[in-house]
């Protein structure tokens, strides 16, 4: 098995060179797991079990796509990253203004602009609070960035708020309806019942750190450095938090609500299906399982559907084929693009649980309609010192809530009996 080589990038291409080259060698290496595959499912069927040296081999080359993967989606996000802090005649004067008294306040503390301005715009942002209010663009770019690299988010509703706590009606129960007339009278019919679903907005922060000469060179673009220094950990923090998170204090994962058996579901609970065996697939027909989960979901919601699990999961799927031999997983049709499995998209997100007894490491849904992100206009940044002499931490907080908005819409696959 050939080794994965980037090529490096250039300014000339923007990168194109290493996408495709990287893509190349991926597709190569699927060709090489789809041959070991085939003749581990051979020997499986001659011998009664595969030889040990071929399944180790198939292991060996399937941890190689998970890791030539990661490094296309990499290289992917980095080709379509606008470039933060353009030409300042692009911005309007009040723009310019803030941007040119929030970079003098990043280098050298020097708040007396910023204060105000925020005065001024009579914001709830100020140094004892926590901090000043990031530009309009760079808050922008933050969004954008967490939108390519936070799984669930990429595929979530995301709606922004000036409020601490959004308020989401919804129908208990619909109102009356028939059938009349061209010229019959209407009927009063019945009053809907409604409730609200609540979605609070909880502080998510980093604290990334800078040298001197780092901030008092002019060429660094502080606006740049401090997007790329907050994506990841945002990103991290908040792709845990929207699978599982408990909600104190944090967004309300979707493996958190109650779950109940599709048979029995209510509104209010996540619905699932069991794939009848104890922490696995069943031996016979285990594809069967994945398309009963694709049609627990009602027709509206498959459109836009997509699978959810991590790469231990997706490792374990990828081995299998459908009764006419072909491979339920497929790789990316394009670099930049998803895996696919029976014709809808694979979210590849870590912090779904490992294949175990009674765990529910597998989602399907429509999330965009099932699972809301809230975001509270506002990025802040406070400067700080003094505490890591001789460093200058900056402590960013955005907030940030979520849950789930339509039960109809997220069908979970639990490995149990029941």
């Amino acid at each position: 098995m050939r080794t994965s080589q980037v090529a490096p990038e250039t300014k000339s291409d923007g990168g194109y060179a290493a996408l495709a080259d990287t893509f190349d060698e991926f597709m190569t290496t699927f060709a090489e797991f789809r041959d070991s595959n085939d003749r581990r499912l051979r020997e499986i069927e001659t011998r009664k079990g595969a030889d040990v040296v071929t399944t180790e081999k198939v292991d060996r080359i399937s941890d190689a796509l998970d890791r030539q993967k990661q490094v296309l989606d990499n290289l992917a996000l980095k080709r379509v990253r606008p470039a933060l802090g353009g030409r300042d005649d692009a911005l309007s004067v009040a723009d310019v203004e803030r941007k040119q008294a929030f970079d003098s306040y990043m280098r050298s503390g020097d708040e007396r602009a910023l204060r105000s301005l925020e005065t001024k715009d009579m914001s709830y942002g100020s140094g004892p609070d926590g901090g000043y209010l990031v530009p309009d663009e760079v808050e922008a770019e933050i969004g954008r960035r967490l939108a390519s690299i936070s799984p669930i988010r990429s595929i979530a509703s995301v709606t922004q708020v000036s409020s601490a706590v959004l308020k989401k009606p919804f129908m208990v129960s619909g109102p009356v309806t028939g059938w009349v007339g061209e010229t019959a009278a209407r009927p009063k019919t019945g009053s809907p019942s409604l409730d609200a679903l609540q979605f609070p907005a909880a502080e998510i922060y980093a604290m990334p750190a800078a040298t001197p000469s780092l901030l008092e060179d002019a060429v660094v673009n502080l606006d740049q450095w401090i997007v790329g220094e907050v994506e990841a950990a945002f990103a991290e923090q908040e792709g845990k938090a929207f699978v599982d998170g408990d909600g104190v204090n944090m967004p309300r994962g979707f493996l958190d609500y109650d779950r109940e058996p599709e048979a029995d579901w209510a509104w209010g609970r996540i619905g699932y299906l069991a794939t009848g065996a104890a922490g696995a697939f069943p031996a016979e027909n285990p594809a069967d399982r994945l398309i009963d989960t694709i049609y627990a979901l009602k027709a509206g919601y498959r459109q836009n559907a997509s699978w959810v699990m991590n790469r231990k999961s997706q490792a374990a799927i990828r081995k299998m084929k459908d009764a006419d031999g072909n491979y339920l997983w497929q790789p990316p049709a394009t670099a930049g693009s998803r895996a696919m499995l029976m014709g809808f998209p694979v979210v590849e997100a870590e912090d779904m649980p490992d294949i175990a007894n009674d765990a529910t490491p597998i989602a399907f849904g429509d999330f965009q309609r099932g699972y809301l992100v809230v975001d509270r206009a506002g990025v802040r940044v406070l400067r700080d010192p003094y505490s890591a002499k001789p460093y200058v931490l900056f402590y960013v907080t955005k907030r940030v809530g979520g849950g789930v908005q339509d039960f109809n819409a997220i069908k979970l696959l639990k490995f149990g009996v029941a």
